[in-house]
């Protein structure tokens, strides 16, 4: 098969003719029609996580066809139109017999654990946990644009700060997962406060619902945020992952607020400091949002239609599978608008 191989952290991303994958007897080898392009991928390329190996095929956002199955998977036999989580699950260990299979205790991560999707075929372990079955309405493109970020947002948002209609939420950063949380956020009927310091993705989130756009190049953030809420949301969302914008969402929270940690907070940030007194003070809450069990996806394929969430406009290139490189290489400086999709 043809795949993007990577020899060594920063080195060129290569086309390469690569063996075709067998599944595991737990596993299911998948045609991958579309593969989104993340930031995430940008902080393995670089040499940020430390669960990858070299040589290395990047991607996990994705979308396809089942091609072959292990010999103990049941639920599927090929032919079936599908995604996963980035966040593989065994099925066995406690946590995913709570449902809780995106915080297994030996998780799987296509694109990290092993390689991922930036290839015509991608393996997907315990098949018969974390595949998920597309509806018919939803094409390949829309859905590896859920990819890990609209799935990270949903699950962020719906269900663990379970956002309520009439409410505020405010969402720092509006690359892929912050343009997510601010359609959800609206889908839900709460009203939305974008913050970037890019005027196009500004305007792209107030297309997807943000009643207001702040750009934080502008003066202090949180004050704006504050000042336009008449005093604080309900909820906030750091979409970006670094330690000042962690610090700022949390200080534009109201009493009892909620905060929802989407962004990966890794390199330099890694280890930041918070402002757990604002935390104490206000009686805050503060919780992660990492990815989304597949049990749950038609729960949010129910959510995108019935929110008429425009799927196709959150997609912003369309590159062949060749130029995966330079996609990639963007989003070092969180250049591109919306999704990026590579077509292998």
């Amino acid at each position: 098969m043809r795949a993007i191989l990577v020899d060594a952290p920063n080195a060129p991303l290569v086309p390469t003719v690569v063996p075709d994958p067998e599944p595991p007897p737990h596993g299911a080898v998948v045609e991958v029609r579309a593969t989104g392009v993340c930031r995430s991928d940008w902080h393995a390329w670089v040499g940020h996580d430390p669960t990858v190996r070299w040589p290395h095929v990047p991607g996990h956002e994705f979308a396809g066809i089942v091609r072959a199955v292990g010999r103990d998977v049941t639920g599927f036999a090929g032919g079936e139109r599908v995604t996963a989580p980035f966040c593989c699950g065994c099925g066995r260990c406690d946590a995913c017999r709570e449902g809780a299979q995106n915080l297994c205790d030996v998780e799987y991560q296509p694109g990290f654990d092993g390689w991922g999707s930036f290839a015509e075929y991608v393996v997907v372990p315990w098949a018969d946990v974390n595949l998920a079955r597309l509806p018919e309405s939803l094409g390949f493109d829309e859905a590896a644009s859920l990819g890990c970020r609209f799935m990270t947002a949903f699950h962020g948002l719906v269900h663990r700060a379970t956002v309520r209609a009439g409410e505020t939420v405010v969402v720092f950063g509006c690359g892929g997962v912050g343009l997510a949380s601010v359609a959800i956020a609206a889908a839900a009927g709460a009203r939305v406060v974008a913050v970037d310091v890019a005027v196009e993705k500004l305007d792209l989130a107030r297309s997807f619902g943000a009643s207001i756009g702040i750009d934080a190049r502008g003066g202090d953030p949180v004050a704006a945020v504050r000042d336009a809420l008449g005093g604080g949301a309900d909820v906030s969302v750091d979409a970006l992952g670094s330690r000042a914008t962690a610090a700022q969402a949390v200080g534009t929270l109201r009493r009892r607020g909620r905060h929802v940690q989407l962004g990966l907070l890794l390199g330099a940030d890694a280890d930041p400091a918070f402002p757990l007194q604002t935390v104490v003070r206000r009686e805050l809450t503060v919780v992660g949002g990492h990815g989304m069990p597949a049990w749950r996806y038609p729960e949010l394929f129910r959510f995108v239609a019935a929110g008429r969430i425009p799927l196709d406009r959150l997609i912003g290139a369309r590159r062949p599978l060749a130029e995966a490189g330079e996609a990639l290489d963007a989003m070092g400086s969180f250049a591109p608008v919306g999704v990026t999709l590579l077509h292998p």
